[in-house]
């Protein structure tokens, strides 16, 4: 199995509503907002080739939506998903999965493209989407808290291609044995079923963090983001999985850490979980 890191751009996003009920005097010496309260992230998917596979991991926010709805997200940097694509020598020809680890427009929006004739189509025309049958019926029909995340033309599309599979969510302790080496950690705190990459890699273990954990600020307990549907899920989630990180020192991997692309776990001299060491990737696989 190799891996790769796939940056699709930096945005911006509230510093309270990502920090949720801890207070800006604390989590301000973990980001630094700027003058509008708003907090820079990343938004980093994951490659994996593994056999004859290519799979992509979630795909950053795209490029199809109006210039008003950019504007929200303050929208920079040089990255984008075909570019770093490019830089590994791949074509979106060459996906041969999507992997989705849930339909909230900034880990969705790339997957689907709009032609020069204003037709939707998926972005990689050779590759199967994976997503889970409850997390869809709830992204097609969502909740009024939710409903603005939620853009039926970043996956409808798939869907009416006939290119997405739906598995079958698991509770969030029992991870669903995919594909070798690559199990699937469902949790229900963010939103339904969202689906963390668990990969074994030789003699490691990396998860794919999504937005159970946005970066390693978030490790703290009390760190769960306002934007999360059921907090109290996160944090019962967070209770059960953080310990075994530390435990089997699994290498987490963060989609929206503005800089920091993995970390390790420990805990400190009050048993505390805290970050270890933590950098680019390349530095623990």
């Amino acid at each position: 199995m190799k891996i790769s890191v796939i940056n699709t751009g930096l945005f911006k996003l509230d510093g309270g509503a990502m920090f949720g009920v801890v207070p800006k005097s604390i989590w301000q010496k973990l980001e630094k907002p700027d003058e509008n309260n708003m907090c820079t992230w990343a938004m980093r998917c994951l490659l994996v080739e593994m056999d004859d596979r290519k799979i992509l991991i979630d795909t950053g926010i795209g490029n199809k939506q109006s210039e008003k709805f950019f504007s929200h997200y303050f929208l920079h940097g040089s990255d984008s998903l075909n570019q770093s694509l490019a830089q590994k020598g791949l074509k979106p020809e060459d996906i041969t999965d999507v992997f989705l680890t849930h339909l909230h427009f900034d880990h969705v929006g790339g997957a689907v493209i709009k032609t020069a004739n204003e037709q939707l189509e998926p972005a990689f025309p050779n590759a199967q989407y994976w997503t889970n049958r409850q997390h869809y019926n709830w992204a097609y029909d969502p909740n009024k808290r939710e409903r603005a995340s939620f853009l039926r033309e970043n996956f409808v599309p798939l869907q009416k291609e006939g290119v997405l599979q739906v598995l079958d969510a698991q509770p969030f302790d029992q991870p669903l044995a995919w594909l070798p080496n690559f199990e699937i950690i469902f949790v229900y705190g963010h939103t339904e079923a969202m689906m963390l990459p668990k990969l074994t890699i030789g003699d490691k273990t990396l998860v794919y963090c999504a937005d159970l954990l946005p970066s390693p600020s978030h490790v703290g307990m009390p760190y769960i983001m306002g934007y999360d549907t059921r907090p109290l899920n996160t944090l019962a989630e967070k209770e059960h999985w953080l310990p075994k990180f530390v435990d089997e020192q699994t290498i987490l991997f963060f989609e929206h850490a503005p800089e920091i692309e993995a970390c390790t776990l420990t805990r400190n001299d009050r048993g505390r979980i805290v970050v270890d060491r933590a950098g680019a990737l390349g530095e623990f696989i």
